[in-house]
């Protein structure tokens, strides 16, 4: 099965540069690659061009902002065919023997979808269901961007992520494209949320952890964005009001949960995103998007 990986970025070459030379001797001339450079587009072209001579082609193009519309830009952008598509962040990485071992664990089924897990410096970021679990309401939620792996075909028919959800999108919902993307595959291929591969533990590719290099208000500013984004997820698809009520007042105890990168005080900023998401608007003036670099 050809692979497309299809990268949204803000022109961070040095991260990047590492995604790259990750993928040395795992892509084929088959695959393909294509960067989608939503700042510094000089920067990451010359940064590109430095592995012309590796085996698999790489496309580099830009894109409005936001990392979800820039996946679907990268996505129209990959050449004419079927093929599985995965969305690596700009920071992340694949261990040796990654993409043989996606290959095989996905095998050729015509309309497949599926998820690995993602580790960072503190352990894997979700735990994913056993393998042959159903896609459900619950589980979706486990699946970040990142660890989601899709035919291409499958991708175009139920429209590509929002625009308008996740990270740096043109709106305050800076978080929830991939859920909000396995729920409406759920509803409109129930026969592929029945057979979602989920890949086992030990088939991972590497990130960093989300407050990663930020300040504590930047670093607060994006849990509330992010949760701002999940919280108008689970408005959009009607969950039932008990679970959304229990969501959004769980966001209070995201800091316990969290201990390692994040301080019990945040849970506040986590709580008050996922209310405006509930609420679909949002409460004072401040900044909406979670990451300005």
């Amino acid at each position: 099965m050809n692979i497309g990986l299809v990268v949204s970025t803000l022109g961070r070459t040095e991260p990047l540069e590492r995604l790259l030379r990750s993928l040395t001797g795992q892509l084929t001339g088959d695959d393909h690659v294509v960067i989608v450079a939503q700042q510094r587009l000089a920067e990451v072209t010359a940064l590109v061009n430095r592995f012309r001579d590796a085996p698999w082609p790489i496309t580099v193009t830009t894109s409005a902002p936001g990392a979800a519309r820039g996946r679907n830009v990268g996505v129209a952008a990959l050449p004419p065919g079927d093929r599985l598509l995965h969305f690596p962040n700009d920071t992340t990485w694949f261990p040796p023997g990654t993409v043989a071992a996606v290959r095989a664990a996905m095998g050729d089924r015509e309309g497949g979808a599926g998820a690995l897990t993602v580790v960072d410096e503190h352990g894997p970021k979700f735990v994913l269901p056993p393998p042959g679990s159903s896609l459900t309401v619950w589980n979706v939620w486990q699946v970040i961007e990142m660890g989601i792996l899709i035919r291409r075909s499958l991708f175009d028919q139920i429209g590509g992520f929002d625009p308008l959800l996740g990270t740096g999108a043109l709106s305050p919902w800076q978080a929830g494209e991939a859920t909000d993307l396995l729920l409406r595959l759920r509803v409109m291929r129930p026969d592929v949320a029945a057979s979602f591969t989920w890949l086992p533990a030990h088939i991972t590719v590497g990130g960093v952890a989300d407050p990663a290099g930020l300040s504590t208000r930047e670093r607060r500013r994006k849990l509330r964005a992010y949760g701002r984004g999940m919280g108008r997820v689970v408005a959009r698809h009607r969950y039932p009001f008990w679970w959304r009520a229990a969501f959004t007042v769980g966001g209070l105890a995201f800091g316990l949960r969290h201990r390692a990168t994040n301080t019990v005080l945040d849970g506040w900023w986590v709580f008050l995103g996922r209310a405006e998401g509930a609420l679909g608007r949002t409460l004072g003036d401040g900044a909406t998007a979670a990451v300005t670099r």
